[in-house]
Order: C-alpha cells, then sequence, then structure tokens
C-alpha cells in the first residue's frame, strides 16, 4: 500500500486544515462514492468496509449500487459522467468499457506509482484490458472467464472440440447451454469462436478484419449447435443465468459459463460434487482454444474533487486479500498472480490452474472507444442463432462492423 495514506491520516490528527488534503469540510475524512454493479455475493460489501477500516481515516468508501444488468450499469455511468458529475470517484467498470472512457476523457490515467503498483503480479491477460493508447487507466478487481462445466457423474471424459461437445449432448440426449441472446454475452461468444479459429474482428480500433475463413469456422460452429437438437428451446433469449439455472435443474448436462455457477451450486445438497470443468471447446482440435476474457476494472473519475484518496482506494480493493474474498465467496477470479500461485488459494478454488491458464491466453474484446456500437451491431446481424445464413452471413458482417465503426448506425 503506498505511503500517501498514512501521511493522509496523520494530517488528519494534527490539523483541522484537512480540506486541501482531500477530507470534507468538517474535516472528517474524504467522502469517495464508489459506483459498482450490485455484486451478489457480498464481496464488494466487505472490501469496502475492509478498505474503509484499513485507510487510517484518510477516506470512507460509501457503494453506490447499479441497475441489475451491464447495459443499464453503463447508461446510469455514462449519463453522470458527460454531466461531469463530481460524485464518481470511484467506478467498476465491465473490461470493455475502459476505452471508451478513457477516450471521452471521463476516467484519469493512473501516475506512474500506481501503475506500478497495479502492473506488478498482475496476470497479463486481465492488464492489457485496462491499458488503452499506453497508458493504465483500471486496476483490474477481478477477471473472468469461461469454462466448459459438465456432470461429471453422466460424462466419463469432457469433449474437446464444439464438434465433440454437440455429437456426445445429441448422443446423450440433452442440452449444451451457451449465450446467445442479443446483446454482449453472444458478441462475447461470436468473438471467442472468431480468435479461436485464427481470426480477428478488428483491424485497428476504427478498422473491421473479419477475414473469411476464420469468419465461416465461427459460424458454422454457431448455427450448427443453434439448428441441433441440443440447442435450448429458448436459445435466441439464453443468458449466463438461465443457463445456470438449466444445468442446475437438470435440463442440461453441459454449459459454457463463467465460475460464478459453483458458490451458486453450494445452495444445492450435493450438486457441486457432481460439477466438472474443462477448458474451454477448440474450434480446431489441434489449436487450443481462446475463451473469453471479463471483469472488473476499477477506475478513477476524471472530476474527483479526491484523486489521491481515490488512487488509494483503488489499490486497496483489488488488493490480495480483497480478491481472495470475492473468488471463494463471489466465484470472480483473481488477476494477481500470487493467489494462483498459493496452495491453500488452490483448494478453496480447485480450478484455479485452468481459469489461469484461460486468461493468460484469453480472447480479449476489440479495445476501441466505440464496441458498444459494434458489440449490438455483430449481436443484431446475428440474431436469432437459428436464423441466419452462414453465407450471407460471412459476406455481409465486415461491413455491418465497419458502418457500426463509421457511425452509420444499425439498418
Amino acid at each position: 500500500m503506498r505511503r500517501r495514506r498514512a501521511a493522509l491520516a496523520a494530517l488528519v490528527l494534527v490539523t483541522a486544515a484537512v480540506t486541501a488534503c482531500g477530507g470534507d469540510e468538517s474535516g472528517g475524512p474524504a467522502q469517495l462514492q464508489f459506483w459498482s454493479y450490485n455484486e451478489p455475493s457480498g464481496a464488494f460489501d466487505d472490501a469496502v468496509e475492509f478498505c474503509n477500516q484499513d485507510s487510517g481515516g484518510a477516506y470512507e468508501i460509501v457503494y453506490q449500487k447499479l441497475g441489475a444488468n451491464a447495459d443499464l450499469q453503463r447508461q446510469q455511468l455514462v449519463r453522470r459522467l458527460a454531466a461531469e458529475d463530481a460524485s464518481i470517484d470511484l467506478l467498476a467498470m465491465d473490461v470493455i468499457w475502459t476505452s471508451e472512457f478513457a477516450e471521452a476523457k471521463w476516467i484519469k490515467p493512473f501516475p506512474a506509482d500506481v501503475r506500478k503498483e497495479v502492473s506488478d503480479g498482475t496476470l497479463e491477460g486481465s492488464l492489457g484490458t485496462a491499458m488503452y493508447e499506453g497508458e493504465l487507466y483500471g486496476a483490474p478487481a477481478n477477471s473472468n472467464t469461461q469454462l466448459l462445466w459438465y456432470r461429471k457423474d453422466k460424462v466419463d471424459k469432457a469433449p474437446e472440440t464444439w464438434a465433440q461437445l454437440i455429437e456426445m449432448a445429441d448422443q446423450m440426449g440433452t442440452k449444451v447451454e451457451v449465450q446467445a441472446a442479443a446483446y454482449e454475452g453472444y458478441t462475447v461468444w461470436i468473438n471467442s469462436l472468431i480468435q479461436s479459429a485464427g481470426g480477428k474482428i478488428l483491424e485497428s480500433p476504427t478498422e473491421a478484419s473479419l477475414e473469411e475463413e476464420p469468419l465461416r469456422k465461427a459460424l458454422e460452429i454457431i448455427s450448427s449447435l443453434a439448428n441441433s437438437s441440443v440447442a435450448d428451446p429458448s436459445i435466441a433469449n439464453s443468458r449466463e443465468d438461465s443457463g445456470r439455472l438449466a444445468f442446475e435443474q437438470g435440463v442440461a448436462d453441459f454449459q459454457i459459463n463463467y465460475p460464478f455457477i459453483c458458490p451458486s451450486a453450494a445452495a444445492i445438497d450435493g450438486f457441486q460434487d457432481k460439477i466438472g470443468w474443462a477448458p474451454y471447446p477448440r474450434v480446431d482440435a489441434d489449436t487450443p482454444a481462446k475463451a473469453p476474457i471479463g471483469g472488473c476494472n476499477v477506475g478513477v473519475g476524471n472530476f474527483t474533487e479526491n484523486p489521491d484518496e481515490a488512487f488509494d482506494a483503488v489499490a486497496c480493493l483489488r488488493n490480495e486479500r480483497n480478491q481472495r474474498v470475492a473468488a471463494v465467496k463471489g466465484g470472480l477470479p483473481p488477476t494477481l498472480s500470487a493467489l494462483y500461485d498459493n496452495p491453500d488459494f488452490q483448494k478453496d478454488y480447485p480450478f484455479a490452474k485452468l481459469i489461469r491458464d484461460s486468461i493468460d491466453n484469453g480472447a480479449v474484446r476489440p479495445p476501441t472507444p466505440l464496441y458498444a456500437d459494434l458489440s449490438l451491431a455483430i449481436a443484431t446481424a446475428l440474431s436469432p442463432p437459428d436464423g441466419f445464413e452462414v453465407d450471407a452471413a460471412v459476406s455481409e458482417l465486415k461491413q455491418t462492423a465497419q458502418d457500426a465503426l463509421d457511425g452509420k448506425g444499425l439498418n
């Protein structure tokens, strides 16, 4: 922890003029509003309480809980940031918002000393999501990646490829849960398939790539699954939580999902012991897949009146202690190498090695300030997943993506 915080705490004790050092006008600790999604396990509440006690009186974090879904959370933040709202001291950003908010100058670049503190020991895949044009704009507080989860009491050996997964599920007469509603989760799937096939969505932040062969392989997998017997009947509305529920209820014996499904399963007597995990399925049998990379970056609002305290609070919120609580309590993968190397943590988080490998080699979503428009355009163009024609989609998707980047909107 940086020494500035301790110095500030000392100043609180020896002078009433703490306003210039970031305190409020009454001489108390700096009030820091932390705008974040409502983390359901209580891990974020725990982190806020810990940091407030650990600050030595330098600051007090107030947890402002945003709406229930990512689109609403982003909308709430954008409205305030665009109005230069000084009450946004700290904000938890989905990794895909970081470049957008940085380009708009809504968040502060990290000073050199904080950047070093955040960078040291952080997984490269996670750190990459917080960078924009060579500057660090967020501290990766948790990461996320998807695995193939399956019923190990019914499956002897997990399939390695998408084709094997579809074939095995068909033979078993069961379902495979994915995310394919017209929202960000669908674009995440599409992006990972394209990168797993050796392609990419963007050539640069303003130029689409989408080479034909990788794109075709990706779309053939989506169409094959969506039009097969293993698809959820509601696949066009499928999201992370609907997949979790179908898996828990025995409707599906396979799901592609994030580790949050494990703490949830613990509430069902004996069910956690029936869950197996395996790497994200491959597109090509001889090429490892690139699983999605998600997670949360904590940034500092550009209009905060307490930047020094805010950067100190960021360092605390994402420290090793708090990341461990978030992983065990909420299923949120850490971003710190030290935790993955900790034998005690490995016992609490038995799929830690696989998670780390997936993050280190994962599919980062395209870093562009125009990501929201790009993602919506792609998800909409390929919806419903059982309704598009592969040849036509391969021919048209690059132009659709470029139109979004050029600000032409959806047709």
